[in-house]
């Protein structure tokens, strides 16, 4: 009950802060906040938002598999952070835009525009319900079981939630919570840690020789090129990742369209990108440890395996449950709270053209909530962890198109056929599904986090053989 007690406390103060920040809210501090955000805390509030639940739990587990060798990929996120805060924020800033898939209207026409817009939609749902799925999973395990609430209840429960507390303020309220949901999420990880180290009778500096020492610490691979964990592939990866699913991604990007100019954007965008480095180390170097308390665990299990021991020794206020679930709802709630305040922005902005209903806003708020309910639930009735899987995966695929949209209108003068840009985003990943298939029959390769960069030259070029050269100004970067 103490985990429950606890959980209830934090939505407390979450409805606190809520109430405070929904007052006389509007949709333009809905969509954007006003413009008014401090850069530092949208910086440390993204943190959060961009760490799930899942990660929470995978990450640590992670080491099994493939050491330290993630954090290449967190070094190419600084490089795509880079790109993102130099080359799509002044984009973004200049048009003034509140979402960022009206560029594509501008540039290459209204089927393409709405094509994208389609694809954030479809991604964005399966993911972060996919995402959320789980997380409701480990909250039933530890929580709603205890008190004998049903999964079905558990999950409406929790998108109910989120929608009291962002029905008003929207984004305005969002940057507010997620920084201090990223203050509960670090805080609860370095405690864990603690008492890990201390578990294991070891001072905080032996711990950290521990780690450095342990075989499961190698972080850069540069002697196998086939291998996906390559440090040039990763880095590369890593790069394009963040370009595609923050800068192309209206739910990260509305945070970062709510700072005050675009220096502060850049700021932002630029210090909590070097953050991941230091968080995903945490998590990583967490992982280790957990291999030397002789957890008989693997992989995701392997976190929540630990703090099972826990609550099977019966201790009802046991410090390690309650902070692993504070950490989890922290996560998922920062995670889930912004993909569906950003996908009600993109349906009414980009998909209706009705920025300026706020009725119909709400309404689509409802709407929205209701479908994240429904997925979590088609989840449960599956409840297969391969289907999850095979829903990352079509999540990668939707964001090539992506990729490939902006990049076409960027870096080139030419036209697409605007009739045409649906069909080239929808073969595109499919050509990329058939290539991938074949790589593996023909010449036993497994494509990684490369293959989104693979979809997006598909999708770029198919536009281009679609296109016409022009010289008119009104085809390039539009001002």
């Amino acid at each position: 009950m103490a985990i429950f007690y606890s959980v209830l406390a934090y939505f407390i103060v979450l409805f606190f802060v809520s109430r405070l920040t929904g007052r006389r809210a509007t949709n333009e501090s809905f969509y954007r906040a006003d413009r008014r955000s401090p850069w530092y805390m949208v910086a440390f509030g993204m943190v959060g938002a961009s760490i799930s639940g899942v990660t929470f739990v995978s990450v640590p587990g992670m080491v099994l598999t493939s050491q330290m060798t993630y954090l290449q990929v967190c070094l190419g996120f600084i490089i795509g952070y880079v790109a993102v805060a130099f080359v799509l924020l002044p984009l973004y800033y200049r048009l003034n835009l509140t979402s960022i898939y009206a560029y594509l209207g501008q540039r290459l026409g209204v089927r393409a525009y709405r094509t994208g817009a389609w694809f954030f939609l479809l991604s964005k749902m399966t993911g972060a319900a996919a995402k959320f799925f789980v997380v409701c999973l480990i909250l039933q395990r530890f929580v709603f079981d205890a008190v004998g609430v049903p999964f079905a209840v558990n999950a409406m429960l929790l998108v109910l939630l989120i929608w009291l507390y962002t029905r008003r303020g929207g984004i305005k309220t969002l940057v507010v919570t997620d920084s201090l949901q990223t203050l509960c999420l670090l805080t609860a990880l370095l405690l864990i840690i603690y008492k890990v180290v201390t578990g294991l009778g070891m001072t905080v500096g032996e711990a950290a020789k521990a780690v450095a020492d342990s075989p499961l610490s190698r972080i850069f691979v540069m002697d196998d090129w086939a291998s996906p964990r390559n440090f040039w592939k990763q880095l590369l990866s890593g790069a394009f990742i963040v370009i595609v699913m923050t800068g192309l991604d209206q739910d990260m990007m509305q945070k970062n369209l709510t700072c005050k100019s675009l220096r502060e954007a850049q700021k932002d965008m630029c210090s909590y990108g070097v953050a991941f480095v230091p968080v995903n180390l945490l998590f990583l170097a967490l992982g280790v440890l957990l291999t030397m308390t002789g957890i008989s665990a693997s992989g995701d299990q392997l976190l929540p395996a630990y703090v099972s021991t826990f609550l099977a020794d019966g201790d009802t206020v046991a410090v390690i449950p309650i902070l692993f679930t504070l950490g989890i709802v922290a996560a998922s709630f920062s995670t889930a709270d912004s993909a569906l305040t950003s996908m009600t922005t993109c349906f009414c902005i980009d998909v209706l053209r009705r920025p300026d209903d706020e009725k119909l806003r709400k309404k689509t708020h409802v709407a929205m909530c209701l479908l994240f309910v429904l997925f979590i639930l088609l989840f449960r009735t599956f409840n297969n962890t391969s289907l999850i899987d095979a829903i990352y995966i079509l999540v990668s695929y939707t964001y090539g198109p992506l990729l490939g949209l902006f990049a076409f209108g960027l870096f080139t003068r030419r036209q697409p056929a605007d009739r045409l840009v649906p069909y080239v985003c929808v073969a595109s990943p499919l050509l990329c599904l058939a290539v991938d298939q074949m790589a593996k029959a023909l010449w036993d390769y497994r494509f990684g986090y490369e293959l989104l960069m693979l979809n997006g030259l598909l999708t770029f070029t198919g536009l281009w053989l679609s296109s016409r050269h022009t010289r008119s100004a009104e085809c390039q970067t539009p001002s």
